[in-house]
């Protein structure tokens, strides 16, 4: 009896020129955002639910030197809940940035509290997983605020996680520790988020 020849099915993948932040590309919403901060009013710190509308979109190569850089800007927004028709409670854009032969992720990102960030992170094309991290001070990936926060919500560090999901869906987590003046003590304002897809961009698509 004839063998039958074994086939085997190779694992074939594109470039990914954008590397990691590939799957990132397109417009964003997730239903079930949490906020953990601290309230001056009420002088507590609590829990807020939101929802989030986020977008990705590429930009061209940018080189330093020898030094080649693909990547996207971005902007999330998110209203709190029962508020998605009113002003939103957090807003922030920048840049992701891609260097494959450092195997560097580059998140450069500002909110309108005058709060700017350049966070840093290891990643190849395949990852899954991006793990951003930044310090004050730091010459690399570091924060500077404005002389209002510095006084009173002193920001000591950042970590952030972006997740791609085998669902489709993109999650992530934020872990900002505040030195705060009314507390005398350090404190994690934390947030995550589970964003599906809702618009894919193509070649030749209009950005709008």
């Amino acid at each position: 009896m004839a063998k039958h020849k074994e086939i085997v099915v190779k694992d074939i993948r594109g470039p990914r020129k954008l590397g990691p932040l590939t799957p990132l590309v397109g417009e964003w919403e997730g239903d079930v955002g949490v906020d953990l901060s601290y309230h001056n009013k009420d002088d507590e710190t609590s829990e807020t639910g939101y929802f989030e509308k986020a977008w990705f979109r590429p930009i061209p190569l940018h080189e330093n030197g020898d030094q080649q850089l693909e990547g996207v800007t971005y902007q999330m927004t998110a209203w709190r809940h029962g508020e998605e028709a009113m002003v939103p409670f957090h807003d922030e854009v920048g840049y992701i940035m891609y260097d494959k032969a450092n195997r560097q992720v580059i998140r450069t990102f500002a909110v309108p509290r005058g709060l700017a960030i350049l966070a840093g992170a290891t990643a190849d094309p395949y990852d899954t997983r991006i793990d951003f991290t930044c310090t004050p001070g730091d010459p690399c990936y570091g924060l500077v605020q404005n002389k209002h926060l510095l006084e009173r919500a002193e920001a000591k560090s950042l970590d952030a996680v972006f997740s791609f999901n085998d669902d489709g869906t993109f999650s992530y987590t934020s872990d900002l520790v505040l030195k705060l003046k009314a507390t005398g003590e350090e404190m994690h304002h934390t947030d995550r988020n589970t964003l599906h897809l809702v618009k894919r961009y193509h070649p030749g698509s209009e950005f709008q």
